[in-house]
Formats: C-alpha cells, sequence, structure tokens
C-alpha cells in the first residue's frame, strides 16, 4: 500500500518536472515601452505592404505589464532595471548586481552556470555596459567597466557576443585593424591586462574587431564550445546604419543563432540574455527610426529563438521583457485630426546618435552641407519654412557650443529628429527614461507563470523558482 502511494505521488510529480523548462531564452529590451513596440509593427506593416504582419514578439501567448522603479527613485536607470530583471531585487541606480550595502547579489546567469546549464550573454551595446554586466559582473558603479570586463572575462560564461572590445585588450595594445563600424580599435584600459588573450587560454574561441565580425559570419559554431566576440570598440552599430552600411557587422540574429548552436550542445540546457541595448540610446535622441529599426533587429532575435522552440516546445521557455521606458514616446500628435504617418520614414537610411550627432552628418557651421545631408540621408526633404527656421535657430545653439537635454545632445541632431517625429505625427516628451509601464510577452514550457499586471523583480524571482535557483 505504501509503495504504491509513492508510486502515485511519483507518478503526479512527473507532468510538474516535465514542464520546467531546459532552454531559456531571456529577451531584454532597453528603453522599449508599449508605444515603441507599437510603432515598430505599424511601420513593418507599411513597409511590407502588409497590414496583417505583426512582430513575432507580439504574438506570443502570454502578456503581461511590469513597473520598472527601482529602490531610490520612482524612475530607474539601466542597471538598477538589469538587477531586477537579474537578481530579482530592488537596488540603487547605477549600481551592477549588488545591494544597497555593497553586497553582491546573485544572478540568473551565475545560477545557471552553478547548475551546470550553459550560460550566453548578447548585446548590442559594449559587453560591460549596464545591462549585459549586471547578469556576469559585481560592481559598485557602472562606470567602472574595466573592472566589470575582468569579471566578465572571470565569469565562465559560454558565449558573450557584443561590443566594448576597449576594456578587454591592455593599454599599450597596437592594433592596426578597424573595428567593425570602420572606427580605430583601440583600448580604454588603464592596465596592461589583455582579458582577450586570457580568454583564448581559457578555450574562447574569439572574435575581435572587423577582421573578427568576417570570420563570425563564416564559422561553423557547432564545433565551438566558448564564444567571446566584441566586434567594436564602444558599441555596435544601429541597426539601421548595420543594414546601410556596416554589412559585415553580424545582425542581432545573427548572434542569437550562433549562440542557440554553441549553447544546446549542454546536457543540462542553457540560460541565454538577449539584449537589444540600442533602442534605448536611439529613444535618448529621439530618433523614430532608430527606435524601429532596432526593435525589429530585436524581433528578428526572437524570431531565431521561436524557430528553436517550434523543435523543442515542451523544454523551451521566451521571455521578452523591458527595463524601462525611454523618451516619452507619443503616439499621436497632430491637432487637426487622427493621424499617424509612417511615410515620413521610410526614406531614413542614418541614425541620429551616430551619424547626425557625433558622425558624418554632425552640424560643423556648414548649414548647406548640413540641409542636404538631411535631405539625402535622414529623409528631411521639402522643408517647410517653420522648419528650416528650427533648424536654424539649433544651428545657431550648436555655433555657441550649447547642447540639448540631459545626455547634452547636438541641437541640430536633435531637431533633425523632432521634425522627422512631427511629420509622422510621433512625439516625444524627453530625452531620458520614464516610469512607464513595460509590456512583457512570453511563449513556451510554463509561460502562463509570467503573465498579469507585476513587478519586474517578480519575473526574475519566477523563473528562479521554476528552474530551482535561489537567488
Amino acid at each position: 500500500m505504501a509503495a504504491g502511494i509513492v508510486v502515485l505521488i511519483l507518478f503526479l510529480c512527473v507532468p510538474a518536472m516535465a514542464a520546467r523548462p531546459k532552454y531559456v531564452f531571456y529577451f531584454i529590451c532597453d528603453g522599449l515601452g508599449a508605444a515603441q513596440r507599437q510603432l515598430s509593427e505599424f511601420f513593418l506593416r507599411e513597409k511590407q505592404k502588409d497590414h496583417t504582419r505583426s512582430l513575432v514578439m507580439n504574438t506570443f501567448e502570454v502578456a503581461g505589464m511590469n513597473t520598472t522603479y527601482c529602490a531610490d527613485s520612482l524612475i530607474t536607470d539601466s542597471a538598477a532595471a538589469a538587477i531586477a530583471l537579474a537578481c530579482g531585487k530592488k537596488t540603487n541606480k547605477g549600481v551592477i548586481a549588488q545591494d544597497a550595502n555593497g553586497k553582491n547579489l546573485t544572478t540568473l546567469v551565475e545560477a545557471a552556470r552553478d547548475h551546470g546549464m550553459k550560460t550566453g550573454l548578447i548585446t548590442t551595446t559594449r559587453l560591460t555596459h549596464a545591462t549585459p554586466a549586471a547578469f556576469a559582473a559585481h560592481n559598485i558603479s557602472r562606470g567602472n567597466e574595466n573592472q566589470i570586463a575582468e569579471d566578465m572575462a572571470a565569469s565562465g560564461v559560454d558565449f558573450m557576443v557584443g561590443g566594448g572590445a576597449r576594456h578587454f585588450m591592455p593599454q599599450s595594445v597596437e592594433i592596426k585593424q578597424k573595428d567593425a563600424r570602420g572606427k580605430r580599435l583601440k583600448s580604454k584600459r588603464t592596465d596592461e591586462k589583455n582579458l582577450v588573450k586570457a580568454m583564448k587560454n581559457k578555450g574562447y574561441a574569439t572574435f575581435i574587431g572587423r577582421q573578427g565580425a568576417r570570420e563570425f559570419k563564416q564559422t561553423d559554431f557547432s564545433k565551438k564550445d566558448k564564444v567571446f566576440a566584441a566586434f567594436t570598440t564602444s558599441h555596435t552599430p544601429y541597426e539601421i546604419e548595420r543594414i546601410n552600411r556596416y554589412h559585415e557587422m553580424p545582425s542581432l540574429a545573427a548572434m542569437t543563432q550562433a549562440g542557440i548552436e554553441v549553447l544546446s550542445k549542454g546536457d543540462k540546457g542553457f540560460f541565454l540574455m538577449v539584449e537589444g541595448g540600442r533602442i534605448d540610446h536611439a529613444a535618448h535622441a529621439n530618433d523614430p527610426t532608430g527606435v524601429i529599426y532596432d526593435t525589429l533587429a530585436l524581433d528578428h532575435a526572437v524570431t531565431a529563438a521561436f524557430e528553436f522552440l517550434k523543435t523543442h516546445k515542451t523544454q523551451t521557455l521566451i521571455l521578452v521583457v523591458g527595463d524601462h521606458e525611454t523618451g516619452g514616446l507619443g503616439l499621436g500628435m497632430d491637432s487637426m485630426g487622427y493621424r499617424l504617418s509612417m511615410d515620413a520614414l521610410m526614406a531614413t537610411t542614418v541614425s541620429v546618435g551616430d551619424s547626425l550627432a557625433h558622425g558624418e552628418g554632425r552640424y560643423t557651421g556648414d548649414k548647406k552641407a548640413f540641409m542636404d545631408y538631411l535631405e539625402n540621408k535622414f529623409g528631411l526633404a521639402d522643408l517647410k519654412i517653420k522648419e528650416i527656421a528650427a533648424l536654424e535657430k539649433a544651428m545657431a545653439l550648436a555655433d555657441r557650443s550649447r547642447t540639448s537635454g540631459y545626455y547634452k545632445i547636438n541641437p541640430p541632431a536633435l531637431m533633425a529628429a523632432r521634425l522627422l517625429s512631427a511629420r509622422a505625427h510621433i512625439s516625444w516628451a524627453t530625452t531620458i527614461h520614464t516610469a512607464t509601464m513595460i509590456p512583457m510577452s512570453a511563449a513556451g514550457a510554463e509561460a502562463q507563470k509570467f503573465g498579469g499586471y507585476k513587478d519586474n523583480t517578480k519575473i526574475a524571482a519566477t523563473l528562479a523558482a521554476l528552474l530551482g535557483f535561489s537567488l
């Protein structure tokens, strides 16, 4: 009788055990609120002339809304938001995986590693930037990126791909090749620690700079066990410019597929965090097309994960979450009627942040050259009198070395972004983060546990409980 009861208990427990995901994809959309997500889907439909198209992340069967405030502010920064998503704890702004007393917190990636799962981190920012850092490093300040790089190099994470080579190379390094954005490949360290070499000695296949990007695209990752790639000195290019200019740079979807091939060989499964980090940067610059293209790039990466889910249906969980909203994006601003025009955004081929504010399109005193660049590259043709006046006022500010917004953006660049947005009837409330709630989506094994209205810390806590982790 007693033996029969034990057998029955074990039988009843089997479904619960089988439901525990073996493969976890954790997509973090930095700066992506509901408006950014909807705008990108509207754009996709118009561009493809198919008004039934949806972002893959918007087709998932489970959805929810998450609050984002941190311990010392109702408006979070990316570090505190990342800790909430990585550790399930509220912390202060600017800290990397530590509590208010400076005690290190356990992250989901560290817990997964310690449970024998393969682990991966992918980002379009520097690997040492706030979000990826919060999963594999511990530091009192997100600004200590050289120290963060040391933590990451020693973390044991199997697959690390993104930008930020400057924090992993020794100070005196002399590299003649350029990075995947055509920039000088140089170090920002103040010592001679060669973290790339250290990882190579640990068995990592390494891919650095432009040459590394070329090799990455030709590599059979089913034959690799550990990978470290830093394609750019700082952040990777915005997707709109990766498509139009930097063809050697792998897409976020390609990075994700490579991660799948490397990590899926593990007997105990994997935990892969993928960040669309430059969505946030574009929103800081009030750049509508920058936001859209980087959101679409993230969705293509989600598609790669979803294809994997189709062949591992009972073992795979995909979560798509945001850390905070950036820019206070509003869809609609026309006082004469209900309008939203995607046509106004179709001709743009460059970003505000990398081209208009800091790159080849930056205003340097030549008004005609700047106006011509806006027409030919940014989609601002046939300027109206009011638009010209606004740009000239912004150029006058730049002539006096003035800046705009919290992040001191080049005034003509920010004005161009807002004029393009106005043509599409899009509005921006700010150049920084907001306290707006963030949508999330989930698909696969135990996805239903993540739906509903909840705080961002609950996502990590629920995931840890599901996987049997203690954070």
